[in-house]
């Protein structure tokens, strides 16, 4: 183990040009390869960030002895075949969500990295941003009272043809899977476990969700109400109201740059919550602590968090008729 983590790319699209502009601001992370099935695209990728080694095709990634790290940031109906690809080869992965089409998937990984005792985690950057830690922070100080109640939502106006990544069901395409994720994940890591869901969508020419509503029943007792689409620019908050009040993760929540804490009978309070260069920093850092402890997954995305929520995805699916053809 070393204290500079050497991380690999696979993937040249959007979101892995955001986490390797994030790798910039990231202390201890070294770049040190990228991957594509296109030689041309990882070439200009690499120049574009100053990464010593392009490599084609994914395999040579896994088989590379110059990288710890992986980052997975391929269309979601590759991200169970590229990680297990990459855990083969003995390197820690960090996989964008969705982390699979399915729970099933999922499993399989999981159960890969478990046996081969290799650090695997979910990239729901959200979890590790720093309004995530001031959140927990006001509810364990009560001033809300007891918190029964959540609203979020994430929803945005895509383009595209049928065979462009978000309307594609081959590519795992739909509203739920692509944004669904976050109002989903990020109520249960705040109010407990999902028990039961309710789900109703909208689905598209092709088969999978332009937008989908659906409620949630937590441990404990809470409810929650989530809603994404792919149709419509939504406002982008996360409210959790309780006996006293409310506190609102700032749009974009998923990515907050303040909070605001309302109490009955007192101004509205705005807390800012900073985050380290884009956002992804905050991930970047806990997976190479994780790996530089010898960890096989982080405590604040665990792979049984992991496989949980898969679950419930599955769940809302089989009530709104989407399929794909991995399931």
């Amino acid at each position: 183990m070393t204290n500079n983590v050497r991380w690999g790319i696979l993937g040249t699209g959007r979101i892995a040009r955001d986490f390797a502009t994030a790798l910039r601001d990231t202390p201890g992370a070294t770049l040190a390869a990228v991957a594509s099935r296109d030689p041309a695209t990882a070439a200009g990728f690499a120049d574009e960030f100053d990464i010593p080694l392009r490599l084609e095709g994914y395999d040579s990634l896994a088989a590379c002895p110059d990288v710890d790290l992986v980052y997975i940031g391929t269309p979601h109906a590759m991200h169970a075949e590229n990680a297990l690809s990459m855990l083969a080869g003995g390197k820690g992965v960090l996989c964008e969500k969705p982390f699979a089409l399915n729970r099933g998937q999922a499993a399989q990984v999981v159960a890969l990295a478990r046996s081969r005792k290799v650090f695997l985690m979910e990239a729901m950057w959200t979890r590790f941003m720093p309004a995530l830690d001031e959140v927990k922070r006001i509810l364990a100080s009560g001033v809300l009272g007891e918190v029964s109640q959540a609203s979020a939502d994430f929803g945005f106006v895509a383009s595209g043809g049928p065979e462009a990544r978000l309307f594609n069901p081959a590519l795992g395409g739909g509203a739920l899977l692509d944004v669904g994720i976050y109002p989903l994940s990020i109520t249960a890591y705040l109010l407990g476990a999902v028990e039961s869901v309710r789900a109703q969508a909208e689905l598209g020419p092709t088969g999978v969700d332009l937008q989908t509503v659906f409620t949630l029943r937590h441990a404990g007792g809470a409810l929650s109400t989530c809603a994404c689409s792919l149709k419509a620019r939504t406002p982008g908050l996360l409210t959790l109201s309780g006996r006293h009040g409310q506190l609102r993760l700032d749009a974009p929540f998923h990515r907050p740059p303040t909070l605001t804490l309302m109490l009955a009978n007192a101004p509205a309070r705005v807390i800012p919550t900073p985050y380290l260069g884009n956002g992804y920093v905050h991930e970047a850092m806990e997976a190479q602590r994780c790996w530089n402890e010898g960890l096989i997954e982080s405590p604040a995305m665990t792979h049984e968090q992991t496989l949980h929520l898969m679950g419930v995805l599955d769940e809302i699916r089989a009530q709104t008729g989407v399929k794909y053809p991995g399931d």
